[in-house]
């Protein structure tokens, strides 16, 4: 006989797809002739709302792993905390490599060519995941005991954005190291920043990783944010409204690079033959704004001891018209494909350096193609 399990998986029902969740239409092909190429635009409803769940198995997982990375950090010197995170990530290897290495193979190599060595770097990313919950713990416990080098690049660019009155929006992309050591990098440069966050923001989606699991995680981001917006999709007016307040008054605003807490998004192609999914917002927010509109990405270039944060300012096309006509809805397609495909290619560019600190990968084909594949990774910064 066997006993019950906390969040047992054959008595939920079964998994819904995307498919199943979202309904999902194409709103606009915008060309940008300069470049020879096209941003798709899509809007996606929720028709499914899904049920949070109680407790799940990952949360016992995550509970786990973060009272022994809290044991680590307290207690173990820091040269001894990126090989522990090695042998954490090889304790359920083959599981990921059986679940989830076929997707994260083809969509990498679609991006980065064939000759790139994917087991390898599936390797080398379960173990900055590890490093990622271990950073957590460092900032609660290791306290004088740990103090990484952060070099952060483009810094005079946004001040000069700034003494331009019109605020700034820094569009972050989903490296393992940017969800608090970017925000670090910001915070000790002297920005103050305010973060756009959805409601159930961590690594857990359940209602017990909403009270216990993910409060630690955002308790030492707010400490280098001035505010953090928080949503949810039924009060976009609310955020929008709010934003554009932060805006008048020259502030800067952080938004994450993820699709799926937002009604809309855009589709671009990306590297050799793939294709990236990118949230709207960023780009509709600077177009209509006129905020200054900055990629940022943040990575470890030595573990657990320097990184590197990365900070370029975004530009639409020189050849858009100062003010082009605009849709129906008010946004500016035009200029905001400009942003977006400046947005790819600067996150191209920083892919490139550490392909295997992105936690995520879009699919190899397009949406249209394959409209119930998820992307690879999902975790918001």
């Amino acid at each position: 006989m066997r006993l019950p399990w906390p969040g047992n998986s054959r008595r939920a029902s079964r998994q819904p797809t995307s498919n199943e969740i979202y309904h999902t239409e194409i709103t606009a092909d915008v060309p940008v002739p300069e470049r020879n190429e096209s941003v798709r635009f899509f809007s996606r409803k929720v028709i499914r709302p899904g049920k949070l769940r109680r407790f799940t198995n990952r949360d016992l997982r995550e509970s786990l792993l973060s009272c022994f990375y809290l044991g680590v950090a307290a207690m173990l010197p820091v040269s001894s905390w990126g090989p522990i995170c090695g042998w954490a990530s090889r304790l359920r290897r083959k599981r990921h490599f059986r679940k989830e290495f076929a997707r994260y193979d083809a969509a990498v190599r679609a991006v980065l060519g064939d000759s790139v060595d994917t087991r390898a770097m599936f390797e080398a990313q379960l173990a900055a995941i590890h490093r990622r919950r271990l950073t957590l713990s460092a900032h609660l416990v290791a306290g004088w005991r740990w103090s990484p080098a952060i070099r952060l690049e483009g810094l005079e660019a946004l001040q000069q954005a700034l003494r331009n009155g019109h605020g700034a929006i820094i569009w972050c992309d989903q490296f393992t190291a940017q969800t608090i050591m970017g925000k670090r990098a910001l915070h000790e440069a002297g920005v103050d920043t305010h973060q756009v966050s959805a409601q159930y923001h961590g690594f857990s989606p359940s209602q017990f990783g909403f009270r216990v699991i993910n409060p630690p995680l955002i308790k030492v981001e707010n400490r280098f944010l001035k505010s953090r917006i928080v949503f949810e999709r039924t009060d976009a007016y609310q955020v929008t409204t709010r934003m554009q307040k932060l805006l008048k008054a020259n502030g800067v605003v952080l938004m994450t690079n993820t699709i799926y807490a937002g009604s809309a998004f855009a589709e671009a192609a990306m590297g050799e033959r793939g294709w990236t999914h990118l949230a709207s917002a960023p780009a509709n927010f600077a177009a209509r704004a006129g905020a200054a509109l900055f990629h940022m990405a943040t990575i470890e270039t030595i573990p657990f001891r320097q990184y590197r944060a990365i900070v370029r300012e975004l530009s639409a096309s020189p050849e858009a018209p100062v003010s082009p006509a605009k849709d129906a809805t008010g946004k500016n397609l035009v200029v905001q494909a400009g942003f977006i495909l400046s947005k790819r290619d600067q996150m191209l560019e920083t892919l490139k350096l550490c392909p295997e600190q992105m936690l995520a990968w879009s699919s190899a084909t397009r949406l249209t193609e394959r409209p119930t594949e998820p992307a690879i990774g999902k975790e918001g910064a």
